[in-house]
């Protein structure tokens, strides 16, 4: 494993008016599993760009060696061609084709411009059986779990003869079951030779798998670090990527629960497009004011089509039951009224229904109640900047100004965009689904001083989230769900991961 395969020298990258990297060095030996960790903006996306092509030769400076030989990649198919694979946070799969369809999209088993279904067909099989799928060939995606999705996106990777894999975030959408597995794939990966290079915020995880760790901050190579001979602590990655010890992962906060803010009774939803699925099943929930309440659960618990659902029905059919806000019922049938009667929903996916990705922060903070901005029908521009100013300040958005384009933020900055974006809608009940996806530990403990603060302020929480030890770190009370029912409900305080776990695998219930 001393054979160095990989050679990245002095990369430097630069955006207009941020240096995203500044003469980043980066080695990956021949059979290796490298981690490559940072906070959100540290630059380790950029870094994989640039040695993938998505950033082509001549808009970086420095060099980038594959097996000895310089590589100047125009595009990513030059260096998918020499058998570098990138597979992003967000899938590249398209829902409505099959399996074999996406494995070979744009690498077609063809002759003569006609594709060999046979061969497709086969072929298709020994990429699944590799990565331990036993889904049909046929399959379409959009009938498949995330985590299933996840090692589809692995069988593409191995149908172009991948020599160095490069996962960005695998794990940030997959339940601790998936998640195992796709690291156990990447360990029989390199029994067989292929290095990979894995991006994850789950130090735990990298601390299991890892032979390498480099880390990156503000854009620079901090040190890496070897496994086999270095003392290795999550307490020392954090303080390599975060330049200062962190003592405590959640901040800590006085409860101060008042009277129930929010309840829906019997609510039950449909599947959009399976008319015949439920989805949500005699659903009772209620949060109190100045309570954080969590809902967890496996990935497919039903718990995003939930809150969706009550968030203005922006999911489902033949959606029932009766919402009350203190006391009162309310409807909440569309979006309009739902934010008319104080609820508001940051999504997980930011980027597809969070942000308008190409639109200033400005634009995207104040989308969700323009009138507050409007004299009439006309958008007041200074009282927009006065509050997306104080927003920024607030929230310690870091961004090169207000008029910066939210494509172009980090992960925890576009997330404290969404959150300004619906605290300026003033909600009295906040929904926020997995906010911490995809983000590092220092903007994670921002996130949870955010939610602290407005739990303060009397406002009622729900959180959704799949990483049990934050849920048992800042909620005050906890529901489990599993196949789209409430199995269980306990306080925070007498509920550990094992408790929260057996409820979900046993449906047993856990009355306060």
């Amino acid at each position: 494993m001393s054979d160095v395969i990989l050679e990245m020298r002095n990369i430097t990258k630069t955006f207009p008016g941020v240096k995203a990297l500044d003469s980043v060095s980066f080695n990956v030996r021949q059979g290796e599993i490298h981690a490559l960790v940072g906070e959100n903006g540290a630059g380790k996306s950029t870094l994989m760009k640039v040695l993938s092509g998505v950033h082509p030769y001549g808009s970086y400076e420095g060099e980038i060696f594959f097996h000895g030989k310089e590589c100047r990649f125009r595009d990513i198919n030059q260096s998918e061609e020499l058998g570098l694979v990138i597979i992003h946070q967000e899938f590249a799969l398209i829902p409505y084709l099959s399996i074999s369809e996406n494995l070979f999209l744009g690498n077609e088993c063809a002759k003569n411009g006609k594709i060999n279904w046979n061969e497709t067909i086969s072929k298709t099989k020994s990429l699944l059986s590799r990565v331990g799928l036993q889904e049909s060939p046929n399959t379409l995606i959009t009938n498949m779990g995330v985590g299933k999705q996840q090692l589809v996106e692995i069988a593409k990777a191995l149908a172009k003869e991948v020599k160095l894999l490069i996962l960005d975030e695998p794990t940030a959408s997959l339940n601790e079951t998936d998640s195992e597995n796709l690291l156990q794939l990447l360990l029989q990966f390199k029994e067989h030779g292929i290095s990979s290079i894995l991006i994850s915020h789950k130090l735990s995880e990298v601390s299991k798998v890892a032979d390498s760790i480099t880390i990156l901050r503000d854009g620079a190579t901090i040190e890496t670090l070897d496994c086999l001979k270095d003392d290795i602590t999550e307490d020392r990655i954090i303080r390599g990527m975060v330049g200062r010890d962190i003592t405590h992962r959640f901040p800590p906060r006085e409860s101060d629960i008042g009277e129930t803010i929010f309840e829906v009774q019997d609510w039950n939803v449909y599947h959009p497009i399976h008319a015949d699925r439920k989805v949500s099943t005699d659903i009772n929930l209620f949060v109190r004011k100045g309570e954080v309440v969590g809902i967890a659960g496996l990935m497919g618990a039903g718990r995003t089509e939930l809150a969706m659902s009550i968030f203005g029905h922006a999911y489902g059919t033949r959606i029932s039951g009766t919402a009350y806000k203190s006391g009162k019922e309310v409807d909440i049938s569309s979006i309009d009224k739902a934010i008319s009667n104080g609820i508001a929903y940051a999504t997980e996916d930011r980027k597809a229904y969070g942000l308008i990705l190409i639109q200033e922060i400005k634009e995207n903070i104040t989308l969700a109640n323009l009138d507050a901005v409007s004299d009439s029908i006309v958008i007041n521009q200074p009282k927009e900047t006065t509050v997306t100013s104080e927003y920024r300040d607030n929230l310690n958005i870091k961004c090169s100004s207000i008029l910066q384009h939210a494509v172009n933020l980090s992960g925890g900055n576009q997330q404290k965009v969404v959150l300004s974006k619906w605290l300026f809608s003033n909600p009295d009940i906040l929904i926020l689904d997995e906010p911490t996806r995809g983000i590092d530990v220092g903007a994670k403990y921002e996130i949870y001083t955010i939610i602290n603060r407005l739990a303060n302020e009397g406002k009622g929480i729900i959180l959704i989230s799949s990483e049990l030890p934050e849920i048992l770190g800042i909620c005050d009370r906890i529901y489990v769900m599993r196949d789209g029912k409430i199995v269980g409900e306990m306080p925070a305080n007498e509920a550990s991961q094992e408790s929260v776990m057996k409820c979900i695998m046993t449906q047993q219930e856990v009355m306060e």
